[in-house]
């Protein structure tokens, strides 16, 4: 074993440039950030010195601290989902569903409403924010459900805790869960989002939110780490992600902040295995938002925070930053891109430090960490633990 503890960072949505098919996407051009780059003026010196701004194109710096590369996504589609199974090891062929210019069809809507005896209100492609201050009030006075999409591959239920506790929308996303498994409903995931206050002051529960995803179709390298009695912590919505598969331990996050300030924690601890974060700010607030300015401002708030980080690690620790898809703030409409994305490689007893090879997929990162703790490598993916000095 080389390293004792590695800690996985995944920046969501914040790709560094189309994909080799992006085209096939309708996304030609793309770059999340590269474009808030040209846009703001950056400030992020601490990112900068792992290498990060080196993988918008792959020039070389011999003067970083960390490995840099990007890794080429494979899975159909550019979610949540098929970005974080690729780096597991699954390969996923088939796109999930997206019903963003029509909302859902109305025989969908339908079975909602039976299974759930509720009426359904909104069903279209919209922000958080937006839509429960549109019918927040309308909600409360009939008690019907919010459903709409966020322009993911998903579905997405809303109501006001005062009229519908968090537990019985749970119950009723469940009941959802099971008729968008249907190969023509099938979205990544259905959402549940709590949300209280008042008239204009409507404010969604974070801390409430709860994702039910299609559950991995076959066995990731999670199971394997947590077969071997290693330890598999979650933070933020990694372990919605993965359906609470072979996850030993979760801590929710209500803010990249949080999630930061509770991986900070983790690293206090004493323990042997895999710690997950994922920061979803940049893709729900901003990319969706096509906010460049509040994305750019999230990155630098990243970079304050990364001396910190970097000085918790142990001489032992591996920690990988990287991406799941990306969602340029510049583009049209309010979809992911078809991007690759980063890949940084930091530990404080790393002596050559440089330019790595592109990756041809997101499954090497997988690979790496299942070769480190010494479990059966996924059916994809290579591992370049030895190129790791």
């Amino acid at each position: 074993m080389k390293f004792k503890r590695i800690f996985l960072m995944v920046l969501d949505s914040l790709g560094v440039g189309e994909a080799q098919d992006a085209v096939n996407y309708g996304d030609s051009g793309v770059n999340t950030l590269g474009h808030i780059r040209e846009k703001c003026d950056l400030f992020i010196p601490n990112l900068a010195k792992l290498g990060f701004l080196n993988t918008l194109n792959m020039d070389e710096n011999t003067n970083v601290d960390a490995y840099y590369t990007i890794a080429r996504p494979n899975n159909a589609g550019k979610d949540t989902l098929a970005g974080h199974y690729e780096m597991m090891g699954i390969i996923s062929n088939i796109p999930f569903k997206t019903f963003n210019e029509n909302g859902f069809p109305i025989e969908l809507i339908d079975q909602i409403e039976k299974v759930t005896e509720r009426r359904v209100i909104g069903n279209k492609c919209s922000n958080n924010n937006s839509i429960i201050n549109e019918l927040g009030e309308r909600q409360l006075d009939y008690g019907s459900l919010i459903v709409y999409t966020s322009a993911d591959s998903d579905l997405q239920i809303a109501a006001h805790e005062d009229v519908i506790s968090p537990e019985v929308l749970y119950s009723y996303c469940e009941k959802v869960r099971k008729l968008t498994l249907k190969d023509e409903f099938l979205v990544g995931r259905v959402i549940a989002r709590p949300f209280t206050g008042s008239k204009g002051k409507f404010k969604l529960n974070n801390a409430g939110r709860k994702d039910y995803p299609v559950k991995p179709s076959k066995r990731t390298i999670l199971d394997d780490l947590n077969d071997n009695n290693y330890n598999v912590i979650a933070i933020g919505k990694m372990n919605d992600i993965f359906s609470e598969t072979s996850i030993n331990k979760t801590l929710k996050a209500s803010s990249n902040i949080d999630a930061i300030n509770k991986l900070t924690n983790i690293m206090d601890k004493n323990f042997t295995g895999l710690c997950m974060v994922n920061l979803c700010d940049f893709d729900s607030l901003y990319g969706h938002q096509r906010d460049v300015d509040g994305y750019a401002k999230a990155i630098e708030e990243l970079d304050v925070e990364m001396p910190l980080l970097l000085n918790k690690l142990e001489m032992d620790d591996l920690l990988i930053i990287t991406a799941d898809h990306g969602n340029d703030p510049t583009f049209k409409g309010n979809d992911h891109t078809r991007e690759n994305v980063p890949l940084i490689l930091y530990s404080r007893n790393f002596k050559n430090p440089r330019r790595l090879e592109i990756q041809d997929t997101l499954a090497n990162i997988g690979a790496t960490i299942a070769e480190n703790f010494e479990i059966t490598p996924p059916e994809i993916g290579m591992s370049i633990l030895n190129e790791l000095e």
